[in-house]
């Protein structure tokens, strides 16, 4: 099968559902605000393959009380609870000054049912500006008695199949690592026809302080996000492409700190990859990895980073 990806004239720029991106360094949802922040005080976002931009349900949402984020080894623990003003807000106030800026604009959907996905993606769907979708399907699915959408393959398959019959804009769905078996939910999401797949999200976690003898999420659990969980998401990337080859392309996230980090998930089977936690203490990390990318492409003699991905698979094992 022909690769959805195709290379273009510079070493890190490539199309991708027909869409030009100009390096393979994207934001990763909630880790990036929209984008604005930076763009205003700090660098031109123009210079980011894309822009992933923190979740979007139908209406506002004020997310979980505090405490909502801890520090843990090589990592953090977040509990946010997708706090967002909404897509009505967002496409009014928020998207006109994104728009003024040459990257692709990716918006993370979610809701707490079908109905409420369906909403937001037939908004997006209508509103120019907006490139491509992001399923997040961590949610829990209220209908469901509160299990979340990514953890059961028939569910992920109809909620999938929906989407797809709604807006006419790229679709990738952002699978969960808290399953036993990944490649069972991105078989659900290729064979529902979803364009690509982001892997992973956070993994479940728990932080508790010992004098006060109780959780410090006020939610009790909260995402691990960070360094620590690279080598899940390398694992899983791998897993991905070994079942399902490069028939769907992969965006990979998790864990990225460094041109380093993000040449493992390439090496596994990425096209792109999302940087998220990074941002937090380090928000020149995304234009670093770039640099990085493309000394690792001069260091080695390649011409094109996707001449990089999946090769890990070529290795054989002695």
């Amino acid at each position: 099968m022909e690769s959805p990806v195709k290379p273009l004239d510079t070493p890190l720029s490539f199309e991708l559902f027909g869409i030009k991106f100009k390096n393979p360094v994207w934001t990763a949802s909630g880790c990036f605000s929209y984008g604005l922040e930076v763009a205003e005080n700090l660098y031109d976002i123009s210079k980011l393959g894309a822009v992933v931009v923190k979740g979007l349900s139908y209406r506002p949402r004020e997310g979980n009380p505090p405490q909502r984020i801890v520090e843990t080894p090589c990592g953090m623990l977040n509990s946010i609870g997708l706090q967002n003003p909404g897509v009505k807000y967002f496409a009014e106030h928020i998207l006109p000054k994104l728009r003024e800026y040459d990257t692709v604009i990716i918006a993370n959907v979610f809701g707490e049912d079908e109905e409420e996905y369906l909403k937001v993606a037939q908004f997006l769907d209508k509103t120019d500006g907006v490139h491509a979708l992001e399923l997040n399907v961590s949610c829990p699915n209220v209908k469901k008695g509160g299990i979340a959408f990514g953890s059961d393959p028939e569910t992920l398959y109809s909620l999938v199949k929906k989407l797809k019959n709604t807006t006419s804009k790229p679709l990738m769905v952002k699978l969960s690592p808290n399953i036993t078996d990944i490649t069972e939910t991105a078989q659900a999401c290729i064979e529902a026809k979803a364009d690509g797949l982001v892997l992973i999200n956070t993994l479940l976690g728990m932080a508790i302080d010992v004098e006060k003898e109780e959780p410090i999420i006020a939610m009790k659990t909260g995402g691990l996000s960070g360094p620590a969980i690279l080598p899940v998401a390398v694992r899983m990337i791998y897993q991905v492409y070994e079942k399902f080859g490069a028939s769907v392309p992969i965006i990979g996230v998790g864990g990225i700190t460094t041109a380093q980090d993000a040449l493992q998930h390439i090496l596994a089977g990425a096209v792109a990859v999302q940087i998220g936690t990074a941002n937090f203490y380090d928000p020149y990390a995304p234009l670093k990895v770039i640099d990085g990318l493309q000394q690792h492409l001069n260091k080695k003699g390649y011409s094109h980073i996707l001449e990089l991905t999946g090769k890990a698979h070529k290795l054989k094992v002695r």
